[in-house]
């Protein structure tokens, strides 16, 4: 027997009312931790979908005191929560606690990303000058000399934000770029497995250790 369309779309529509009687409610959707308290809490959770919420609330609310945790939370065994603990971990080191100060540091940001090196650097000179001990002023202006090709200044700036923040992964791989710059394979890669042991998602870096470690084999059996 051939049905109606009509009589289709009825059976659809029973069909699925039928569906919906047997599926579980689904719970709302949890809202967001609103504190860092609660953000810190939630990170420490058994489920994972909890760490998450509580790696991206402090993104939005977190404060250096809380970079410890997220730097802990880089080796969760859920990946999300590995990626969202990264970029909160750069959201945490790019407030200066000044809103003032972080006007200025967004626009040096800004002047990086458009290539305009020279005022990046005057922009990045004026941060830290206001705010001498804000690691990140240093290693954005770190990151403009090395993009100038001025290593040497560079090197100085990874100096004062290591001495700030001896955990900055980022600094500790800018250092190794530069040391690949220079040539100096055997210092560069020291810098790269300090930077995976804080923190061993940096798949290019992973990359970079494993092509420096068979180069330096290949020169172990070229001197045997």
């Amino acid at each position: 027997m051939k049905l109606s369309r009509i009589a289709v779309k009825r059976l659809a529509l029973l069909a699925l009312a039928i569906l919906a009687c047997l599926l579980p409610a689904l719970p709302a959707a949890a809202a967001p931790p609103e504190s860092r308290a609660a953000a810190l809490a939630a990170l420490k959770q058994g489920d994972a979908i909890e760490r998450r919420r509580g790696a991206a609330a402090l993104a939005r609310l977190g404060t250096m005191a809380d970079a410890p945790a997220l730097l802990a939370a880089l080796g969760d065994a859920d990946a999300r929560v590995r990626t969202t603990a990264e970029s909160a971990v750069w959201s945490v080191w790019s407030r200066s606690g000044d809103k003032r100060v972080d006007l200025i540091f967004a626009r040096g940001v800004a002047q990086m990303d458009s290539g305009r090196l020279a005022e990046a650097v005057a922009t990045f000179t004026r941060v830290i000058a206001a705010s001498p001990g804000f690691a990140e002023g240093w290693n954005k202006r770190a990151t403009a000399y090395f993009l100038a090709g001025k290593f040497e200044e560079s090197m100085k700036d990874c100096d004062e934000v290591l001495r700030r923040n001896p955990q900055h992964f980022g600094a500790l791989s800018g250092y190794g770029q530069i040391y690949l710059e220079l040539d100096e394979p055997e210092k560069a890669l020291g810098y790269f497995r300090r930077a995976l042991e804080v923190n061993p998602n940096m798949d290019g870096v992973q990359d970079m250790v494993e092509r420096l470690e068979e180069l330096t084999r290949q020169r172990l059996r070229r001197s045997i």
